[in-house]
């Protein structure tokens, strides 16, 4: 087990859990350490100064005091100490308190009254919630002394306590918000980013913040710049080749078309074909993306239709597993992801002769599986089929029409989406692509 398996996730957690840890570490030290010395302290002194109290009264009273003794310390109880006494000339006394004291308060006194106190005497702070009782043994009966139990209970204790409590509250408030205000900014960039790497429309983040997140926003925007700006140059500039390349084709084709159906001409013929074939690659390749704006997309009926489309147009045998648990719709660029599933399809079609195409959703990512029947790539050859331009050799070399784009335009657009393309083996002997899309 290590530490970080206990720390919170979110930064925002983590923030919080920075102030409010030694928050309570100080807090507790305080109590267990400040708090219970003022207890001590507090209680040792109260249950000192009760104690020399009731022994100035006892000391008076004696062992056995008559009646004016009598009457004179309970009015000198009453009116210097606010002890109302009671003599009972028939009370039987109770013994010598036995048994562990409930409190420490009780303990203090109780040691107090050992140290004061001639006669037997006995203390009771339980049968009454507001009143302490402590009884004399006389030779002529008994003297019960009341005291209240604020005497030996300081109330200033809770005060502290309940101070410490509502101070911590009050800070921690306002840690809370603000960190909020701090995070804000930070969570916002986030999202961005995330949306920029998943290939969605990024609005311009506005900059907000601490100095150091409002340095990575406009590293962010000076990113986002670049990043749009060299993929709309590459897509201008692949399609002024492609139209500059156009026009020499088209005069050739006028002149094969006056030649007449010779040998030549239709060799010439067939490698212009081949030559647009590769400049509409090339160019699909360059305008990867394009300006496709991302919507909501209900995947596993799109795969229903490709798959319908196929086996109308081709007599594939393709089959469809439905996803468990339902996928829930989220935003694609349909066009793109169509044709990045159709390449998949399409080779599946060139070199097989059956395939099967599933799809799953756990922890909100989505994965297509596509596998077929036929040779499969070697799989020290499976990062070289998804680099653009590479034809591999055997059944997926230029013979059959490949241009060495099909899988690269695939993984050039679930890369676009933030997603992730793979090879590996099929349990049908051929090729399984895996497809992984973030929702």
């Amino acid at each position: 087990m290590q530490l970080r398996e206990y720390l919170p996730k979110t930064l925002f957690g983590r923030m919080l859990s920075i102030i409010l840890v030694p928050m309570i570490l100080v807090q507790v030290i305080t109590i267990f350490i400040f708090y219970e010395r003022h207890w001590d302290t507090v209680t040792r002194h109260m249950a000192s100064q009760l104690a020399a109290e009731i022994g100035l009264l006892a000391d008076r009273l004696g062992s056995s005091p008559d009646k004016a003794t009598i009457d004179l310390i309970q009015s000198t109880g009453w009116k210097y100490f606010s002890f109302p006494v009671q003599h009972n000339p028939d009370g039987v006394f109770s013994g010598p308190n036995e048994g562990q004291p409930e409190s420490y308060a009780e303990t203090m006194l109780r040691l107090e009254l050992s140290h004061r106190l001639t006669q037997d005497w006995h203390v009771d702070l339980v049968s009454d919630p507001n009143l302490i009782f402590v009884d004399l043994k006389l030779d002529n009966g008994m003297i019960r002394i009341y005291a209240s139990r604020k005497r030996i209970f300081s109330s200033t204790s809770w005060t502290f306590f309940g101070w410490t409590l509502g101070s911590s509250i009050l800070l921690f408030a306002v840690a809370l918000l603000f960190m909020r205000g701090q995070v804000q900014p930070i969570l916002r960039l986030a999202n961005a980013a995330r949306a920029l790497g998943l290939g969605r429309q990024a609005q311009d983040y506005r900059l907000e913040g601490a100095r150091e997140v409002r340095l990575a926003g406009r590293a962010f925007q000076a990113m986002r710049h670049r990043i749009m700006r060299q993929l709309n140059e590459r897509t201008e500039m692949l399609a002024g080749v492609s139209h500059d390349l156009r026009t020499p084709l088209t005069r050739i084709r006028l002149q094969l078309a006056l030649m007449g159906e010779t040998e030549d001409a239709q060799a010439i013929r067939a490698d212009l074909v081949e030559m647009e074939e590769m400049i509409d690659a090339y160019l699909s390749f360059a305008a990867g993306e394009g300006e496709e704006p991302p919507e909501d997309t209900d995947l596993p009926r799109m795969l229903e239709r490709i798959i319908a489309t196929t086996r109308n147009a081709h007599g594939y045998e393709i089959t469809f597993k439905p996803p468990s648990p339902a996928i829930p719709i989220f935003p694609l660029r349909r066009k793109a992801i169509r044709r990045a599933i159709e390449n998949v399809i399409s080779n599946a079609i060139a070199f097989s002769s059956q395939a099967e195409i599933s799809v799953n959703y756990r922890n909100d990512e989505v994965t297509i599986i596509i596998d077929d029947n036929g040779a499969g790539i070697p799989a020290e050859r499976r990062t070289d089929a998804l680099r653009p331009f590479v034809r591999l050799e055997t059944s997926r070399n230029r013979q059959t029409g490949g241009t060495g784009l099909g899988l690269s335009i695939t993984n050039d657009i679930i890369l676009g989406h933030g997603g992730e393309l793979t090879l590996d083996d099929s349990p049908f002997g051929g090729l399984r692509v895996i497809m992984k899309l973030p929702v």
